[in-house]
């Protein structure tokens, strides 16, 4: 409930600097009494209307603001929200209008082109107190900076930069603006005031430190040559926000927390005296719990990339990484403490943070709150910082843990010992520099205790050298594992279970950073919902950088799906259709990518799209980790007609053009590695066709020249990008080519015979091939085909679901289902633990036999031979044609 009355009268009797501006400012004192606050506010605003001189405008304003604020405030009339963003908004219009007048002295009527502010701090996250000073970061362009022709343009931005500190922060009669702080500048000991915007780009990118990165979390651009501010934050994004954990980044936060505790021991104890920005559970503590996480996980998930803190804390609760109860406890704590720091301040216009000592000026401090004396006070200030502070300790001490390495080490082998003692003796880069072996230190006894619980130790130790051999430099993955004690557990059963894994982790060591996530043990969702996740970015992100955005989440959530299948967390089918899922979201966003950035140079076809089909594993939704994507690539509409753009082409050649730019979006390696290798030789006429043709040209191929086996192929294609109506008439096309009338007899023996070309140039690899093996799931595929052609039944490239259809029908007999199914579970998991089609070592089995629904190892083999045969059999009846079954 707002009352003026009471907020005029604890100001004039507890705050010195509003009881002077209510006399010097009678018209909003008397708005204020009879609480027209909005109209005091907007009277405050045009306080300085008028005023010539910029420097006497903006005092006069900053008072009259003041004021209004506070006593909006006291009076419960304005939320601490409205107060912060006020103060922020006028510290971004008068920062504006201090450039412009700095500007002017030299250039008049210029505006700030080539000259820009970048807000750190409070003032980046719009987070304001009534005494702050602001961190300003001034950047220059020297080819726009307004200025005369024989001023360098060095000299002019630093002639800039001091009428700019001198119109803001200079204390005159009028009082003073801000107080400006230039230190947070990089190298601000040796460099000049205002720094071009590509020294600060090199300096970002290069050589900056750890606690710079935690500052432009709140970094925004506020004043000037905005949209300049803005390209440079978007440049300089890669440093801010990296995708692999940085925790050299965050145990620099705990030092630097350790040190501000040291620093300011006398304001630790909550009491006359207490900090409450610096003192233990007090407001920084706050913004470094919101900032910590953000650095952790902002890199992978923009949401969180957010300047104010009550709204990061929220969105990280609402991204599962804090609970609900800790958001809430450290946001209204925030809050409160933010809100006594503003009494504070209010009392006589200082930027101070601690409780007075003198118990007559903490009764004071708190009468003007509206609490009965300080004891009061300082009792609801204990709770908030023991709550604040256990909270700021526990995290720290999880990422940033501090104290002696322990050195009991668990037992193993000589021989692992006397390698792994040779790893710090210079074997491997990465294990090179002190605080890397400082950090393998701390991590030894958990990795040799996770190497003596691994399943195949010497195969465990070998790949782990393996990974380091490829780090150039580790000091985070080992304290990401020294962080979380049970993710190396994890990892040597990744290393000794599935080499495909362990390769690719070996590439591309951030990988680890996808599991300290909980949702990495969740399937993803529907192609829509990834398609979503790939393709979010921000302002700014180009062709190239989107390319490399696909690849990286692509390549995350493949290795999530490899580690729940290794866990035994999911069953093989449903890792196989979401492996699909994945690929089809990556076609959707490349693909539409790939289009707009061709039709900058060549337009569109009008009348005209692109679609893709996926067939093979791709279109029956069942790929593996090693599966490529067959694709087919088309385009609708006239092949005679021509885009519209600035470099026209033919409609043929453009779609042949487009296609090959889709092609290398989703298989071309980028700085971000490999994503899918492409096959497309089911295209009309093959390798000897064009890579892309009209709907009428694969319409026709397909009703008067194509071979039975492309027919077979069709069987499981399926229409995976392109616009709906597109999308449909390509369902059509296709039934209508698989509905045409053929001669049994004649299907029969093409079908024979491809099998047979085929069993004798593409043999089994090795004995878990169930893939090429007699009785595997080629002979199911080739049944399954043939009845679909013969019978035009079952149309679905879902194979196990045709396969359904065909039992209950009777044209297949009973069991072919279950075997598929078994045989299709054993090829998803063996492509990651034996993709050599061999067996995998004896540690492994059990991962192998468990994820295909058997008790044993032995029971799996049983299990694969009877399906092999239950297909022979089916075989035999369908072709009357015996087929040998070995193993």
């Amino acid at each position: 409930m707002t009352d003026f009355a009471n907020a005029l009268a604890r100001a004039r009797d507890h705050a010195p600097f509003l009881s002077m501006a209510l006399g010097r400012l009678p018209d909003l004192e008397a708005m204020l009494s009879a609480g027209d606050v909005e109209q005091a506010l907007v009277q405050a605003k045009s306080a300085g209307e008028g005023i010539e001189d910029t420097a006497v405008a903006l005092r006069r304003e900053r008072l009259a603001l003041s004021l209004v604020l506070a006593i909006g405030d006291l009076a419960h009339a304005f939320p601490l929200g409205r107060v912060i963003t006020e103060l922020s908004d006028f510290a971004d219009r008068s920062l504006d209008r201090a450039i412009i007048a700095a500007i002017q002295r030299r250039t008049p009527d210029a505006q700030p082109a080539g000259f820009s502010a970048i807000a750190l701090g409070k003032h980046g996250a719009q987070e304001l107190n009534y005494s702050s000073d602001i961190d300003p970061i001034l950047l220059y362009d020297p080819e726009t900076l307004p200025r005369r022709d024989r001023d360098d343009p060095a000299e002019a931005a630093q002639r800039i930069a001091r009428a700019l500190m001198e119109i803001m922060s200079n204390v005159t009669a009028e009082g003073y603006v801000f107080r400006v702080d230039l230190r947070l500048r990089p190298a601000s000991e040796v460099s000049p005031l205002a720094l071009p915007f590509e020294a600060a780009i090199t300096h970002y990118e290069s050589s900056a430190l750890a606690w710079e990165r935690a500052a432009y979390i709140r970094a925004r651009a506020a004043s000037g040559d905005i949209a300049a501010g803005q390209s440079f934050l978007d440049t300089i994004r890669p440093f801010v926000w990296r995708r692999s954990l940085d925790f050299g980044a965050i145990a620099e936060i705990g030092r630097l927390t350790t040190r501000i505790r040291d620093h300011y021991s006398a304001g630790q104890a909550i009491g006359p005296g207490y900090d409450l920005k610096r003192g233990r559970g007090g407001i920084r503590e706050v913004e470094f719990f919101a900032q910590t996480h953000q650095l952790i996980h902002g890199g992978r998930n923009p949401a969180l990339r957010l300047r104010g803190t009550r709204t990061s804390l929220d969105a990280l609760a609402a991204a599962g990484i804090i609970s609900a109860e800790d958001a809430q406890v450290m946001g209204q704590s925030y809050d409160r403490l933010r809100t006594l720091e503003h009494r504070l301040q209010m009392v006589s216009d200082q930027q101070t943070h601690s409780l007075p000592t003198d118990p007559g000026a903490l009764d004071s401090v708190a009468r003007l709150d509206g609490l009965t004396d300080g004891a009061a006070l300082v009792r609801e200030l204990t709770d908030i910082s023991d709550v604040v502070g256990r909270r700021f300790d526990a995290l720290i001490e999880t990422y940033a843990p501090t104290g002696a390495v322990t050195v009991e080490m668990p037992e193993v082998p000589d021989e692992f010992t006397a390698r792994i003692d040779a790893w710090e003796g210079g074997q491997y880069r990465c294990l090179r520099s002190a605080e890397a072996r400082e950090a393998f230190a701390r991590i030894r006894p958990q990795l040799q205790r996770a190497l003596a619980d691994a399943p195949d130790p010497p195969r465990a130790l070998l790949r782990w050298e393996q990974l380091l051999a490829g780090l150039p430099s580790a000091i985070n993955v080992f304290r990401l594992l020294e962080a979380r004690p049970g993710l190396l557990a994890l990892v040597m059963r990744i290393l000794a279970h599935a080499p495909t894994l362990a390769d690719e982790l070996a590439r591309r060591s951030d990988l680890l950073d996808t599991l300290i996530d909980r949702s990495a043990f969740d399937l993803p969702g529907s192609v829509d919902d990834i398609a979503t996740e790939l393709s979010r970015g921000e302002a700014g992100d180009d062709y190239q950088r989107l390319l490399d955005t696909v690849r990286v989440r692509v390549g995350e959530m493949r290795f999530a799906l490899g580690v729940q299948l290794i866990e035994g967390g999911r069953d093989p089918l449903e890792v196989a259709a979401a492996l699909s899922r994945v690929a089809e979201a990556a076609i959707q966003v490349l693909g539409q990518a790939a289009i707009d950035e061709f039709r900058q140079n060549h337009g569109d076809v009008p009348g005209s799209h692109l679609a893709i089909l996926g067939l093979g594993r791709l279109g029956g939704a069942a790929l593996t980790h090693a599966s490529d994507l067959d694709l087919v690539l088309l385009f609708s509409g006239d092949h005679e007609a021509e885009s519209d753009g600035r470099r026209p082409l033919g409609a043929t050649l453009y779609y042949n053009r487009l296609a090959q730019r889709v092609i290398a979006a989703l298989s071309v390696p980028t700085a971000a590695g490999a994503l899918y290798e492409v096959d497309t030789r089911l295209r009309p006429s093959g390798a000897q066709g064009p890579i892309s043709v009209s709907f009428d040209s694969f319409e026709r191929y397909q009703r008067e020249e194509a071979w039975t086996w492309e027919h077979m192929a069709l069987c499981r294609a399926r229409p995976m990008f392109g616009t709906p109506t597109d999308r449909e008439l390509l369902h059509y096309t296709i039934s209508q080519v698989l509905d045409l009338p053929r001669d049994p007899a004649k299907l029969r023996a093409e079908v024979l015979d491809m099998r047979t070309t085929m069993a004798g140039h593409k043999p089994p690899k090795g004995p878990l091939d169930v893939k090429l093996a007699r009785g595997g799931l080629v002979d199911i595929e080739f049944m399954v085909h043939f009845l679909q052609l013969r019978d035009h039944v079952a149309r679905t490239p879902d194979l196990g679901e045709a396969i359904l259809t065909l039992e209950n029908a009777g044209l297949l007999p009973a069991g072919i289902h279950a075997a598929h199914d078994l045989m299709a579970r054993l090829l998803v998991v063996v492509r990651l633990v034996a993709p050599d089609g061999m067996f995998p070592p004896e540690a492994s089995r059990a991962i192998v036999a468990t994820a295909c629904g058997l008790e044993s190892w032995d029971s799996l083999l049983d299990a694969v031979l009877a399906a092999r045969h239950t297909v022979a059999t089916a075989w035999n009846q369908l072709f009357d044609i015996a087929l040998e079954i070995v193993g």
